[in-house]
């Protein structure tokens, strides 16, 4: 692909793939940088078992909306890999398809990416960058989930952290033909938002966004940049930002109708003008509940979902 080549998406695809847990519990290696996170009780085979029935609940509840969901099986090394932030996929101006993937901060989320996965999805999708070689020197940048992409106006929305390195992220965005909006946060423990995808997402035609865990200095030029492109911003609470209402993604259905995907507890945490102003969007909001996964994970429905467009 020319270097300078924009790509062209739609915001939301009909299509998506998950992980279903092999062992799944809390990633020591992760908290430091993930706050959400709980510490495993003694019995962590019944965490496993909830969060298989949670994640099961969860895709079947997609399926039944006309969502196509594309299920593989995780590793038992791998207690993160419900959350695939290891490649994102794209549609190129010509109609091809192609695949980034991702340098992880942690060991034991490097190892997610593996060669049959990559096998898999190569089938569909032609490599058009792999950053992955900045592990080598400890750097990340964690897929969809360091970066928002508003792919119907080419911007990216990044909080900076351990996870998303800011040089990372505009290599990123100079490659893509995409304009960096770049920020710092604060969550409830004085600490960066680990993941953008926890504090914001982007509809069509709207953006749910916690502007208030925003430093003061970037948040003005946050909120003008999205006002830029006329879509309409729902803002969500810091009480919100802790119930993960922050991660949420905008789907397509087989029939052409859009949704709005979120745990149970998010939904809950919603107020009724909320919902009503992401109902003049999309057709229905699809939540379900899943605590184990966030509980142990520290993530919620969106990190759980890689597009495939």
């Amino acid at each position: 692909m020319n270097h300078n080549q924009r790509l062209f998406s739609p915001q939301s695809t009909d299509h998506v793939w998950m992980t279903e847990p092999a062992f799944f519990h809390c990633n020591v290696q992760t908290m430091e940088t993930n706050t959400y996170q709980s510490p495993d009780p003694v019995d962590v085979g019944a965490v496993q078992a909830a969060a298989l029935a949670e994640f099961r609940a969860f895709r079947d509840r997609l399926v039944a909306a006309g969502i196509t969901v594309t299920t593989v099986l995780g590793h038992p090394d791998s207690p993160d890999d419900i959350f695939p932030n290891w490649a994102s996929t794209h549609i190129l101006e010509d109609g091809t398809r192609g695949i980034i993937y991702y340098p992880m901060l942690n060991d034991n989320r490097r190892m997610e990416r593996r060669p049959h996965l990559k096998a898999v999805l190569e089938r569909s999708y032609r490599v058009i960058l792999d950053m992955s070689e900045a592990e080598r020197v400890n750097k990340a940048m964690e897929g969809t989930s360091a970066i928002w992409m508003d792919r119907i106006h080419k911007i990216g929305y990044s909080t900076l952290s351990a996870r998303a390195d800011r040089g990372l992220v505009q290599d990123w965005c100079a490659f893509m033909g995409y304009d960096l909006v770049g920020f710092e946060t604060r969550n409830h423990v004085g600490k960066p938002v680990y993941h953008t995808d926890v504090l914001m997402f982007i509809g069509t035609g709207y953006v749910g966004i916690c502007l208030e865990c925003i430093l003061p200095e970037y948040r003005a030029a946050v909120r003008a940049k999205i006002a830029s492109t006329g879509q309409e911003i729902i803002e969500i609470t810091f009480d919100q930002l802790r119930e993960f209402c922050g991660n949420a993604l905008e789907l397509r259905a087989a029939d052409g109708s859009l949704k709005l995907v979120m745990s149970g507890s998010a939904y809950r945490a919603y107020r009724a003008d909320q919902k009503a102003a992401f109902l003049k969007y999309v057709s229905e909001i699809i939540y379900t509940d899943i605590p184990t996964i966030q509980t142990y994970g520290g993530g919620a429905a969106r990190c759980m979902l890689m597009e495939m467009f």
